[in-house]
């Protein structure tokens, strides 16, 4: 039987040098808090968006097939916000891409979709690997980044251009 020094020695504390939050490990294993080291999700991120997003943080140590499943349907939900009818992930992004999206976020799009779809139907993509769908996490945060963040903080320096600056661009336009 154990000592109670010996498995005191099995948990440690650290202090996360990003968020300055306290991890508590059990031997070599992050046990809390369960989201590891995924880049928290962007401000923007929609409520149910980041939900899923989150779920997937606790588990993608764990099982980085779920985690990467949940993303893909994280971005289902995100489609669905950006106008999409959100069945078919594929017409979705083919949609977006008519509408003007740029190549970097419809191959964000298309990244977290050959790789969730891996997820739930094995394919040649290691989705095991915690670094591969580390990498989704990131993505979702690019996607939310182009689609709303930047939209956003666009939007409010624009809307603060005097009146007269705004109709001389409409008329410039032909708005």
């Amino acid at each position: 039987m154990p000592s109670h020094n010996s498995a005191m020695n099995q948990v440690r504390t650290s202090v996360c040098r990003q968020c300055q939050k306290a991890h508590v490990w059990h031997l070599e294993e992050m046990v809390y808090p369960r989201r590891g080291s995924v880049p928290q999700p962007n401000e923007n991120t929609l409520e149910e968006v980041r939900k899923l997003y989150e779920e997937a943080a606790s588990i993608a140590n764990h099982s980085p097939r779920a985690a990467a499943a949940l993303l893909r349907l994280a971005i289902k939900h995100l489609r669905k916000h950006l106008g999409c009818p959100g069945e078919n992930i594929n017409d979705d992004i083919a949609l977006l891409v008519q509408k003007g999206l740029p190549d970097i976020v419809q191959q964000s799009l298309d990244i977290v979709r050959v790789v969730g779809n891996n997820a739930l139907h094995p394919g040649t993509i290691d989705v095991d690997s915690p670094d591969t769908v580390g990498k989704l996490f990131e993505l979702n945060n690019v996607i939310v980044e182009y689609t709303i963040s930047l939209p956003k903080r666009v939007g409010a320096l624009y809307g603060a251009l005097p009146g007269g600056a705004k109709n001389a661009i409409a008329k410039r336009d032909g708005k």
